[in-house]
């Protein structure tokens, strides 16, 4: 295990692996629990699927999902940074932790479980992200989703943070968190072929 990960706190981990990784890094503090809250009240997850979190950083969305009773056998966490990992495999030894590319997704998750994920989290920071990228992570999530299930996004952009119309998709803002800084939406993103009319009008949920 990198002795990174071992030694520092988790606040001042974050900050250095953002240093690293700017572009990979979306902010220099990790996520409240505030915007944990948020992100695990739109999980939707079948006794018989599972749950997947795309760039978990140092795990409070990871925490928030096991304290909300998904089974640690049922939540699979992507991170392509190999330091994140060793962090997040010391602090979730019993989740399923598998470090790569989240646009390989199909390929990393245990081939029992594709086709098999209620909801896809994604705390990857997509509005820097070109096209083509964004497509990428979007199919392959998409790609092992079930039928009817969705990608929830947290972005600190006003706007949506994953270009919609280009990418088929059709996307919600499902509610803000005030207390996170900075403050960060939540959005729900699924096919536009099965997925009803985006609703940003809509009195959006506070945490």
């Amino acid at each position: 295990m990198a002795k990174e990960a071992k030694d520092q706190p988790e606040d001042l981990f974050f900050f250095r692996r953002w240093l690293a990784n700017p572009m990979k890094v979306g902010s220099v503090i990790p996520s409240s629990p505030a915007l944990a809250r948020l992100v695990v009240k739109q999980v939707r997850r079948a006794d018989d699927q599972c749950v997947v979190e795309l760039g978990p950083g140092t795990g409070p969305v990871t925490k928030a999902l096991l304290a909300a009773g998904i089974p640690t056998d049922r939540l699979f966490v992507v991170e392509i940074d190999a330091d994140m990992c060793a962090y997040l495999r010391r602090e979730f030894p019993n989740v399923n932790v598998i470090h790569g590319d989240a646009t390989k997704l199909p390929q990393l998750l245990p081939p029992q479980w594709v086709g098999k994920v209620g909801t896809v989290i994604s705390g990857i920071p997509m509005v820097p992200l070109p096209l083509d990228v964004q497509k990428g992570l979007t199919k392959a999530a998409i790609d092992v989703m079930v039928p009817g299930g969705e990608i929830l996004q947290y972005t600190y952009s006003l706007a949506s943070p994953i270009k919609e119309k280009p990418l088929g998709l059709t996307g919600k803002r499902k509610g803000i968190a005030m207390m996170n800084f900075p403050p960060a939406w939540v959005w729900s993103y699924v096919p536009s072929f099965g997925g009803s009319e985006a609703e940003d009008d809509a009195e959006p949920t506070h945490a």
